[in-house]
């Protein structure tokens, strides 16, 4: 198990909600999101992580949005840390980020594409941070297991893992969710991603999805005991600046974590 202030992560406690949009666009798109975010999970009594990129490396297109600048998307993290009382998590690409990310995130995210970079996990595990992995789109769920020993090797044991799709075929993905199964039983804390889940990668020059997916691979993943549930959300995917295709829109949210949870205490009751 995994305790981040008073969130605790594994166990079979409740489901943490990881949520917010894709990247960080500006002040206003971040903090309205983080603030009703906080808002619903707070009436609901659901345990919330923000989550946010402040660069997004791993783009389709040259020309495909990165960062409104690494310094000014980190500072805006570090104010809704502070302002809304939240802790953050975010993406890094190179061990060379990590001193930065840190300051600001309590969890370090490892993009799926370099869950295998055996320099970053290193790096990521001595940060002292909490330590999620996205599973390779090309990986087995039970080789997450020698993912996880390259940070261990550390001495750090604050490690979730994280399912995001398989790769099937060319720009389709597919939720065997069998593997949340099989990476709960390497000893972690396991985490859905149900709107990557939904992408269609490199579909032309942008990657497409099928967000009609997320609340069904979101349900099903909550009723197999997952101890996190990642989504990203934006107040207007189809204007977000990444991902726009696969985002929650956030007036849906609420309804759906309703639901969620009542699913979650089923399950956790047995």
């Amino acid at each position: 198990m995994i305790n981040l202030n008073n969130i605790k992560i594994g166990n079979n406690n409740q489901f943490v909600l990881i949520a917010g949009p894709c990247v960080v666009e500006n002040w206003e798109i971040t903090f309205q999101t983080a603030e009703k975010i906080k808002e619903i999970t707070t009436r609901l009594n659901i345990p919330f992580i923000f989550k946010s990129s402040y660069k997004k490396a791993n783009r389709t297109s040259l020309n495909s949005f990165v960062t409104i600048g690494e310094d000014e998307a980190l500072q805006i993290l570090a104010d809704v840390k502070k302002q809304l009382d939240l802790p953050i998590i975010t993406d890094i690409h190179s061990p060379e980020e990590i001193e930065k990310a840190k300051e600001v995130a309590d969890i370090l995210q490892i993009p799926a594409f370099l869950c295998r970079q055996t320099d970053l996990l290193i790096s990521a595990g001595k940060s002292n941070r909490i330590v999620n992995v996205k599973k390779g789109q090309f990986l087995a769920p039970e080789d997450m297991k020698h993912v996880a020993e390259k940070i261990q090797s550390t001495g750090n044991n604050q490690i979730m893992l994280t399912e995001r799709g398989t790769t099937f075929g060319y720009h389709n993905l597919v939720v065997d969710m069998r593997s949340l199964v099989v990476m709960k039983n390497l000893g972690f804390p396991v985490v859905m991603d149900a709107t990557h889940s939904v992408q269609m990668p490199s579909n032309s020059n942008v990657t497409g999805g099928n967000p009609e997916f997320i609340y069904p691979l979101a349900k099903a993943a909550i009723s197999i005991g997952i101890d996190a549930l990642f989504m990203e959300v934006h107040p207007n995917p189809e204007k977000a600046l990444s991902d726009s295709a696969s985002q929650l829109p956030l007036y849906q949210l609420e309804k759906m974590l309703i639901l969620l949870k009542k699913i979650d205490e089923i399950v956790k009751s047995e």
